[in-house]
């Protein structure tokens, strides 16, 4: 593992690093969510804390999606997420324009009034595509946010309001002579997108010691398996200038590798599903009776019908906050904590026990199986990617 090694660790203790934790998505539907989010708020109020923001919160929202349009969650759950302690939210996602631009306006609003910077979305693309950059410990962090994959109707423009994005295109090609046989999909990054990708990262580039990106990417519920896009998106943010890639999305961990030095943690999971009862059905099948356009995803999904208004399968119960200790000169060491979506529903840290070590040892499976990173050993409460 190539890491700047300008700064020794000592004891498991930072040793003058900061450690900066990632979070996926942050499902905040329920009525109250501060149990969800307690839990890990000794980590997160002791590290510089990104998460990303699944739905959009609002009293005066207006269905803006056809694509499974997310409710309006509360607004005081936002309250929550700086009671927890995180420092910035992501908000380039398929879901933030779900509720049109006041769910957008609100929700940074309420954010921001609470001390919580903001990044991904805005009332238009230059707002969407600015970077929050936050100074912690004399280390200035810059984060970006890139939702890539769709609904166009989320998208920012320059006279509406959305999300950040890098536009992915899918093409599909018919292997065998056989009608209806399935084909093989290749999926590739927009060019002009990724020039505007690129913009974005030189100029935070220049504000900042620290950049992360984060993306909004990836294939729903699929163990593993990586897009044909997606390891070419996170090395073209390294390459740009990115000293940690992050994404979440796909509902499931994801493997995680080292590019040239730099983290790239490929799918953080969900931290935290806290759903209302009316948005949860009560089987996936039922989901695909309602919405048959979609049923082809939901039938990847066996549901734990053991926790509580929880649409995902088991292995969607094993997460993580990702860590990463920096300095002003870059990346010293990078590793996750384990988490675990216990039968209540509630997100919970894990060190060195059974539940992490599941974690663990999946995170090491997943990442032989995809040929990423799969040597990854406890130090203290924290795994470590150890190349």
């Amino acid at each position: 593992m190539e890491l700047n090694d300008a700064v020794e660790l000592t004891d498991g203790a930072p040793g003058g690093a900061l450690e900066l934790t990632i979070a996926g998505d942050l499902i905040l539907g329920a009525d109250e969510v501060r149990e969800h989010l307690e839990p890990a708020s000794e980590v997160l109020s002791r590290t510089f804390a990104i998460g990303h923001l699944e739905w959009p919160h609002t009293d005066r929202g207006v269905v803006s999606s056809s694509d499974l349009p997310a409710p309006a969650a509360p607004l005081h759950n936002l309250d929550a997420i700086a009671d927890a302690g995180f420092d910035v939210v992501t908000m380039a996602g398929n879901h933030i324009f779900d509720q049109g631009p006041a769910g957008i306006a609100d929700s940074i609003q309420r954010l921001t009034a609470r001390g919580v910077a903001t990044t991904g979305a805005g009332a238009d693309l230059a707002a969407a595509r600015r970077p929050a950059v936050v100074t912690r410990d004399g280390v200035r962090v810059g984060v970006l946010s890139y939702n890539a994959v769709g609904p166009r109707e989320s998208w920012a423009t320059v006279s509406k309001a959305g999300a950040a994005y890098v536009r992915i295109h899918s093409h599909y090609e018919l292997e065998m002579a056989s009608p209806g046989s399935p084909p093989t999909e290749y999926t590739f990054i927009d060019p002009e997108s990724l020039d505007a990708m690129f913009a974005d990262i030189a100029a935070a580039r220049e504000q900042v010691d620290v950049l992360v990106v984060v993306f909004h990417k990836g294939m729903v519920f699929v163990r593993a398996e990586l897009a044909s896009y997606e390891k070419p998106l996170a090395h073209a943010a390294v390459e740009a200038g990115a000293d940690i890639v992050a994404s979440h999305h796909a509902h499931i961990l994801r493997g995680v590798e080292i590019y040239r030095g730099k983290p790239v943690f490929h799918g953080l999971n969900h931290f935290v599903a806290a759903y209302p009862e009316t948005a949860v059905p009560t089987s996936a099948s039922s989901v695909a009776r309602s919405r048959p356009t979609r049923s082809p995803i939901f039938k990847l999904v066996d549901p734990d019908r053991t926790v509580p208004r929880f649409p995902f399968s088991r292995e969607s119960r094993l997460t993580m906050l990702g860590s990463v200790r920096v300095t002003a000169a870059g990346v010293v060491d990078a590793g996750f904590y384990p988490a675990w979506i216990d039968d209540s529903g509630i997100t919970r840290v894990h060190g060195d026990d059974p539940n992490g070590r599941e974690v663990v040892e999946y995170m090491r499976q997943i990442g032989a199986e995809a040929g990423l990173v799969s040597d990854i050993e406890f130090d203290g409460a924290r795994a470590v990617f150890l190349r």
